[in-house]
C-alpha cells in the first residue's frame, strides 16, 4: 500500500542528507557531474535526484475541480490487474494517475507562465523556426539507431496527450513577406481547456489533462477504455488480435482507423506490431505454466508482464543509448537492478529494502509527498522531433539491397500502411535498425514536420508548433527553466553555446534578450555531455521522472511478484530485452544483431 502522504520538504532534511544534497549542488555547478568518475557521478546524481524530488514536484489535484472524470466502484480483481481508465492504481486515491485527470508541474504553480497574447506570440514562432529549427544538412545522432525515434513516439502514445485542439479560435502567427506559407496568417489550434476547471476562478494557475492515463500501462497497445481494449482482444487464450500475414486488424470505420490520427507513422506501427506480438507469445507462456487460467486471465497477466517489459527496455536499453555516458548508463540500470547489478539482482532477487542498492521494482511506492502525475514540463523536454529523418533507405535483411527509397510523407498517417503491406516487417526492421536517427539540436528539424499534412488536411509547422505550446502551456523559457531546476541560466548567446554563428542568429532572433530564449532553442543549442543525443537541461526532468513513474506504479513496487504477475511472468520481464523480442518473432534479423548489446546501437549492415 502507498505510504501515507507527507510533504516534500520534508524528505530527506535531516542535517546528512542536507550536507550531502548541498554538497552534490556545490559540485554540479563547479564540476559538473558529467567530469567525475562514474563511481562518484552516481553519488553526485542521488544528491541531485534528492533535491529535484524535494522542490520540483507539484500537484494541481488539488486545486478546486468540477466535473472530474467519474472512478469506477472498486472491484477485487483490480488488485491484480491494471484498468483500461488508469484508476485504482493508487488504492488510496483511485483517481490518481487516470484518463482525463491533470497533468502536474515540476515548476511551483506561481511559476508557471500566463498564456497571454504577448507571451504566446513573441518572438514570432514561425520565424524560430525558419531561422534557428530548420534542418540545412542533416545531422545524424551517429551512436544509435532509427528505433530510438521509432520508440519515442511508441511511448509517448502511451504516456501522454493533451486531446483534440479545437478548431475554432486558433492561434493567429503573423507570417514575414519572404515566407511561403500558403495561409496568411498560419493557424496554430489551441490546447483543449482543462474540462475540470471551475469557470469563475480565472486567477488559479493554468492547469491541463492528460487524455491518456498518466501510468506506464502500455495504453498504445491495449486502448483507452473497455470499448478500445475489446476491439484489440481475440477472445482466446488471452491474446491480441493479429491478421495471418502478422500485421494488426484496422477498424472499418474510419473515425477509429490509427492511420487517421496526427502522429501516426510507420515507426509507430512497427513497434505496436512487435509488441502485439510479444503479448500473444507470453499469453502462450503463461498457459503452459499455468494451463487452469482462463482467457480473461492471460490477458490481464500478459498485459501486465508486457507493460513491465516496456518499461524495463525503455529504462535499461533505451534511455542508455540515448545519453549513453558511463555515469548515465550505471545509474540507469540502477533505477532497475540497483548498483548491485544485474546479476545479483537474477542470482539473489532484492538484497534490501532499499531502491539505490536493489532497484525500485519489487519495492516500497512512493509519491514523495505529491500524488503522482506526468507534468508540462515532462511533455516539454520530450519534444524531440529532431530524431526523425526525412529521408529513408529501406533495404533487404538478407542482403542490404535496396527495396524502397522514401521521404517521410510516404511512411506517414495512411501512406504508411501501404509501406507496411508491401515490404517485410523483418526488412523494415532491419533498416530501421541501420539506419541513424537525426541529433537533437539546432538546424536539424525535419523538413517535412515543418511543413506536415495532417490526416485532415491541415498544414502544419510542428517547429512553430512545438515552439508555441510549450509557451501556451506556460512552461517558461530556457534560464527560468534552469533556474527552477537548480542550473545555472546562460549570461550570453557565447555562453548558452560553443558555436559562434548559432550564437549570433539565436541573439538576432531573440533581439538581443537571452532571456527570452525559448526552452526548445536553448536546449537545442547548449553543450551536450559526453554520449548524450539531447540536452543536460532535459536530463534534468529525466532524473526526477524516469524513477517516478516506477515509484508511484504499484504494479512496479509492491504488487510487483508473482501472485500477482505468476512467477512465469517475472521470468520473463527478467530474461528478455529488446533484442530478445525482435528475435522471437523475425529471427531473419539475427545476423544484423549479433554485434550489438543494446537493440537502440546501430546495427551491422549485411551481404
Amino acid at each position: 500500500m502507498t505510504k501515507p502522504e507527507t510533504s516534500v520538504p520534508g524528505y530527506r532534511k535531516t542535517l546528512p542528507w542536507r550536507l550531502y544534497v548541498g554538497a552534490a549542488d556545490l559540485v554540479d555547478r563547479v564540476i559538473g557531474w558529467d567530469n567525475l568518475p562514474v563511481p562518484l557521478g552516481l553519488l553526485e546524481l542521488i544528491g541531485l535526484r534528492t533535491k529535484l524530488r524535494q522542490e520540483n514536484l507539484h500537484d494541481t489535484s488539488a486545486l478546486p475541480a468540477v466535473n472530474t472524470p467519474p472512478v469506477p466502484p472498486f472491484r477485487p480483481e483490480f488488485l491484480v490487474r491494471r484498468t483500461t481508465d488508469g484508476t485504482h492504481n493508487d488504492l488510496g486515491a483511485p483517481a490518481m494517475g487516470m484518463a482525463g485527470s491533470r497533468f502536474g508541474r515540476n515548476i511551483p504553480l506561481k511559476k508557471i507562465v500566463p498564456s497571454d497574447a504577448e507571451s504566446v506570440l513573441t518572438p514570432n514562432p514561425r520565424e524560430v523556426s525558419r531561422k534557428l529549427l530548420t534542418r540545412t544538412a542533416f545531422v545524424p545522432a551517429g551512436s544509435v539507431n532509427s528505433l530510438v525515434a521509432a520508440w519515442l513516439q511508441f511511448m509517448i502514445r502511451d504516456w501522454f496527450s493533451h486531446g483534440t485542439s479545437p478548431k475554432d479560435n486558433p492561434w493567429e502567427v503573423p507570417l514575414a513577406d519572404n515566407d511561403p506559407w500558403p495561409e496568411r496568417p498560419m493557424h496554430i489550434m489551441r490546447t483543449p481547456e482543462d474540462p475540470t476547471r471551475p469557470p469563475a476562478d480565472a486567477d488559479l494557475p493554468q492547469t491541463t489533462v492528460n487524455v491518456l492515463t498518466h501510468w506506464w500501462d502500455g495504453s498504445q497497445v491495449y486502448g483507452i477504455g473497455p470499448e478500445a481494449e475489446h476491439w484489440a482482444r481475440a477472445g482466446e487464450g488471452g491474446k491480441l488480435r493479429v491478421l495471418d500475414n502478422g500485421l494488426l486488424p484496422v477498424p472499418e470505420d474510419p473515425e477509429k482507423d490509427p492511420a487517421r490520427v496526427p502522429g501516426f507513422w510507420l515507426g509507430t506501427e512497427l513497434l505496436r506490431t512487435l509488441f502485439s506480438l510479444e503479448h500473444n507469445a507470453i499469453c502462450d507462456r503463461l498457459h503452459q505454466v499455468y494451463p487452469s487460467w482462463d482467457d480473461d486471465e492471460l490477458f490481464q497477466r500478459a498485459r501486465l508482464v508486457n507493460s513491465a517489459l516496456l518499461a524495463k527496455i525503455h529504462t535499461v536499453e533505451w534511455t542508455p543509448a540515448v545519453i549513453s555516458h558511463p555515469t548515465t548508463k550505471a545509474a540507469l540500470r540502477a533505477n532497475w537492478f540497483g548498483i548491485a547489478g544485474e546479476r545479483v539482482h537474477k542470482l539473489f532477487g532484492r538484497l534490501v529494502d532499499n531502491e539505490v542498492i536493489s532497484g525500485i521494482p519489487g519495492g516500497d511506492t512512493d509519491h514523495y509527498g505529491v500524488p503522482y502525475a506526468l507534468t508540462e514540463e515532462f511533455v516539454a523536454v520530450y519534444r524531440m522531433h529532431p530524431l526523425i529523418r526525412d529521408q529513408w533507405e529501406f533495404r533487404s535483411a538478407r542482403d542490404n539491397e535496396p527495396v524502397l527509397e522514401a521521404e517521410f510523407p510516404d511512411i506517414a498517417g495512411p501512406n504508411a500502411m501501404k509501406v507496411l503491406n508491401s515490404i517485410s516487417v523483418t526488412d523494415l526492421l532491419y533498416s530501421f535498425g541501420t539506419l541513424h536517427p537525426g541529433l537533437v539540436t539546432l538546424h536539424n528539424f525535419p523538413k517535412y514536420l515543418q511543413e506536415f499534412q495532417r490526416p485532415d488536411g491541415h498544414l502544419q509547422d510542428l517547429g512553430a508548433t512545438d515552439i508555441l505550446r510549450s509557451r501556451e502551456l506556460g512552461v517558461p523559457r530556457y534560464n527560468e527553466f534552469r533556474r527552477l531546476l537548480h542550473l545555472d541560466p546562460a549570461h550570453s548567446f557565447e555562453e548558452l553555446t560553443d558555436d559562434p554563428r548559432w550564437a549570433e542568429e539565436i541573439s538576432r532572433v531573440y533581439d538581443g534578450d537571452i532571456e527570452r530564449v525559448d526552452l526548445s532553442v536553448g536546449m537545442f543549442a547548449e553543450r551536450r555531455p559526453a554520449g548524450f543525443a539531447f540536452s543536460d537541461t532535459a536530463f534534468r526532468i529525466f532524473i526526477l521522472m524516469a524513477s517516478r513513474r516506477l515509484n508511484s506504479d504499484r504494479f512496479f513496487t509492491e504488487y510487483y511478484r508473482p501472485s500477482v504477475y505468476g512467477q512465469a511472468g517475472l521470468d520473463w520481464v527478467q530474461d528478455n530485452s529488446m533484442a530478445s523480442v525482435l528475435l522471437r518473432h523475425y529471427p531473419a534479423l539475427r545476423p544484423a544483431l549479433a554485434s550489438v548489446t543494446n537493440a537502440f546501437e546501430p546495427w551491422a549492415a549485411t551481404g
